[in-house]
């Protein structure tokens, strides 16, 4: 007869290098946005604490109110880190990002508020001229 032992072995769970910022700040319920820019045709992400805060930034930069919905600053930081490891952005300081379609579907698939008809740049453009 053979003796053989089963081992039993655990798996254990690798951690990797993601550090979370677990401060209040992040937690703090707001506004999350997605505004236009038809001179650069660029889309912007972004939070703001309250109404106020984002049409100050509205009337400060020539930017177009795509749709926003309540949020936290945390629900940025997931969507900017996402759209990192994806590979669509390298600065995840800048918000600031080149219209197209991919990036649209991007951003609709992980919830982000994006108006509804934002997958053709035609349609943007259509609807900027008719507004």
């Amino acid at each position: 007869m053979n003796n053989r032992k089963i081992i039993k072995g655990y798996k254990t769970l690798l951690s990797s290098k993601f550090n979370v910022n677990t401060s209040v700040d992040k937690f703090k319920d707001g506004i999350i946005y997605t505004l236009y820019s038809d001179e650069f045709n660029s889309i912007k992400v972004g939070f703001a604490e309250n109404d106020k805060v984002l049409e100050k930034k509205l009337s400060s930069e020539a930017l177009i109110l795509l749709d926003m919905k309540k949020g936290k600053k945390k629900d940025l930081f997931l969507l900017i880190t996402t759209l990192k490891e994806l590979g669509i952005i390298k600065d995840k300081d800048n918000l600031y990002f080149k219209y197209s379609s991919s990036l649209m579907r991007h951003l609709s698939t992980l919830g982000w508020p994006i108006g509804r008809s934002l997958y053709k740049q035609r349609k943007i453009k259509k609807e900027l001229v008719c507004a």
